[in-house]
């Protein structure tokens, strides 16, 4: 299948594919300014951990370009407003930090600054390269856990949308598919701001696969009734004992599904595991705004004022996750153990 880019390197701009729009229209920006592209990721015109780490590089290369600076050290005085710019966009995604330390060590690497701006250009195309692979190989590694005539509930979206490159929670699916495998997909709506209404039935309509859109409360009714194989959802953080941060109402999905003996599955690249956090609790949670939640596309759906809470993310606990796939191997059991390993291996 023909899979969607949402981001790609233009040689001095960056095209994205507004997310925001989906799935009535499909438009394209091309954005030559750093600013512009660190509030795309901002307003979720890019969104998804892996792709908001590639679009957080290619910031950073856009911002270098632009600096205008005679030494070294002003480079780098510069470039940092830019980095801590982009840091501040979306707190919770670990990718992005992953990049954007990736990038700090290209730039303090090479003293002339010409020549400095290429290597850092050079190094965003390679972080997205090496996410598309990493999302490519854990596809292939988690399509070996999903049997003939599964039904997959995923949960917000985590497909090649997401993460610019395969897809992790979709490309496992889009991979089974492609094995020949019978795969049906239960796609919960995902509120407040509806990515698997709107983006996982988009993607999963044009790589044939049969998807029915289901609102976030409907899970525990499928589950109890016998209608779900298992659970596979992405990641935007994955602490160093397994705990997970992903979209708001993950944690509910792993509950319902260990309670009706359902295995839970998390689907992420080593670049969202965190293993300087202990634990989940140690993960920050992006707040938005509570308009996100009182509104629908501007529309009111409550009364005036009244008070909303708009956490993006939560915690799945690692006791409620069957397994993690990551391009590395799939992770069971001691997760603790399990990542370290996988760290001594990269």
């Amino acid at each position: 299948m023909t899979l969607a880019k949402p981001i790609e390197w233009l040689g001095d701009r960056v095209r994205i594919l507004d997310q925001t729009r989906l799935p009535q229209e499909e438009v394209y920006l091309e954005l030559d300014n750093y600013r512009d592209l660190a509030s795309a990721i901002r307003e979720l015109k890019v969104r998804g951990a892996p792709a908001i780490g590639v679009a957080g590089a290619y910031a950073v290369a856009l911002g270098a370009l632009q600096i205008e600076a005679r030494t070294k050290g002003e480079f780098l005085e510069s470039l940092r407003g830019v980095v801590d710019a982009i840091g501040a966009t979306r707190p919770t995604a670990r990718n992005l930090f992953w990049a954007l330390e990736h990038m700090r060590r290209v730039a303090q690497a090479i003293e002339d600054v010409a020549q400095t701006k290429a290597a850092l250009v050079d190094e965003a195309m390679k972080i997205h390269a090496e996410e598309e692979t990493a999302t490519r190989k854990l596809s292939q590694f988690g399509a070996e856990l999903i049997k003939d005539g599964f039904t997959i509930l995923t949960h917000c979206n985590a497909g090649p949308l997401a993460t610019a490159g395969y897809g992790t929670a979709l490309g496992i699916i889009i991979r089974a598919k492609e094995q020949g495998k019978r795969v049906k997909v239960l796609a919960t709506e995902t509120r407040p701001l509806l990515q698997g209404a709107r983006l996982t039935t988009w993607e999963l309509k044009k790589a044939g696969i049969p998807v029915m859109l289901i609102t976030d409360s409907m899970a525990g009714y499928f589950m109890r009734r016998g209608e779900v194989g298992c659970v596979i959802v992405g990641a935007d953080r994955i602490a160093a004992n397994g705990d997970t941060a992903n979209k708001i109402g993950t944690y509910t999905l792993a509950v319902l599904a260990r309670e009706n003996n359902i295995p839970f599955y998390v689907a992420a690249p080593t670049t969202t595991i965190d293993p300087a956090l202990s634990s989940g609790e140690e993960i920050p949670i992006e707040q938005r705004n509570a308009e996100e939640v009182t509104h629908i596309h501007g529309s009111a759906i409550a009364p005036e004022g009244i008070a909303a809470a708009n956490p993006a993310f939560d915690i799945t606990p690692h006791r409620y996750i069957s397994a993690i796939i990551t391009e590395k191997g799939v992770i069971r059991g001691n997760y603790g153990e399990g990542i370290k390993g996988i760290f001594r291996r990269v």
